[in-house]
């Protein structure tokens, strides 16, 4: 696996105005169960779907590494580690991001979400930068949260470990005793995940390998 230490960016001055500290993660791990493949791998746009979202994600934070199951994470080839808590849901790649982390603002993202675009994740972590929030959560539709689309402080780590050593896998419960701060988004087609081929076949159709 590579060994990668995310550092501080700047983004193109004409579309923002400060710099940050900040980092990103692709949570690539899970077991796809109802897909009946690794999500990560589909084809999308010619490439793996990580490989796209990772690109995206780069973009809009600067950095990218892959968290998750190292055979798939080669596959994808980016920067990558393994998660440490696997098996254990998507907290637990979170944790490993944080614990991976020498930066203050950590975008992580769920390789699932085809829509995503480095305009919004971008605009994301800028509303982070200007928030003294332990999460910045983005909600969409019906006031729903989206935790694997959100920016986390390097702060937030104590909180979440000591909620997941006592047991506790649910992103949203763990949540609770931080400084959350929701980030309303009207346009929730970027949030829209594929957790089935039937979720899926609209996107295989739509972006065929080029």
């Amino acid at each position: 696996m590579h060994a990668y230490w995310p550092t501080s960016w700047c983004v193109e001055p004409q579309c923002y105005h400060f710099c940050v500290s900040g980092a990103g993660y692709l949570l690539v791990g899970g077991k796809s169960s109802r897909m009946g493949r690794p999500k990560a791998l589909l084809p999308f746009e010619g490439a793996p779907l990580g490989r796209a979202l990772a690109r995206v994600v780069e973009r809009a934070a600067g950095s990218v590494v892959l968290v998750g199951t190292p055979e798939i994470a080669e596959a994808i080839g980016y920067p990558a580690i393994a998660d440490r808590y696997p098996g254990e849901g998507p907290l637990g790649g979170i944790l490993t991001a944080l614990e991976h982390s020498g930066s203050d603002l950590n975008l992580v993202v769920a390789c699932d979400m085809p829509a995503l675009t480095v305009e919004f994740l971008a605009s994301l972590m800028e509303a982070a930068g200007l928030r003294d929030a332990d999460v910045l959560l983005p909600v969409g539709a019906a006031n729903r949260p989206e935790p694997l689309c959100a920016v986390y402080h390097r702060r937030s780590l104590g909180r979440l470990a000591a909620v997941f050593a006592d047991g506790q896998r649910k992103i949203m419960t763990a949540l609770s005793g931080l400084n959350v701060m929701h980030w309303p988004v009207a346009d929730t087609e970027v949030f829209q995940n594929v957790n089935t081929p039937e979720d899926w076949a609209p996107w295989a159709g739509r972006y065929a390998a080029q």
